[in-house]
């Protein structure tokens, strides 16, 4: 990671994902229309805020951290350019579902 994205700290419960590449190419070469190409609902979480805070104070830590294989909503969330590259902010609660490592 280089300077800019690793200075980058999202706020309260927000946490940034790069998306996965969609496959565009089959493993024999051939190019795949983009009309056919399935959206990507997969992504890496990059960074992570601190986490939310309830009516007293306390608090609530994300369920997601750094690195993790989350499962996105097939909309939301705010894209965000660093480097050349598109990333984009959901909230905590907006993640779906996290990817268990075998």
């Amino acid at each position: 990671m280089a300077g800019v994205l690793r200075r980058f700290v999202p706020l309260f419960d927000r946490v940034l994902v790069q998306k996965a590449e969609a496959i565009t190419k089959t493993s024999s070469g051939i190019f795949i229309p983009e009309k056919s190409v399935a959206k990507v609902l997969t992504g890496k979480v990059v960074a992570v805020g601190e986490g939310s805070r309830t009516d007293s104070g306390s608090l609530i830590p994300p369920v997601v951290s750094v690195g993790d294989e989350v499962m996105l909503p097939e909309f939301g969330g705010t894209k965000v350019t660093l480097e050349e590259k598109d990333y984009f902010l959901f909230r905590d609660s907006e993640i779906l579902a996290k990817m268990k490592s075998e």
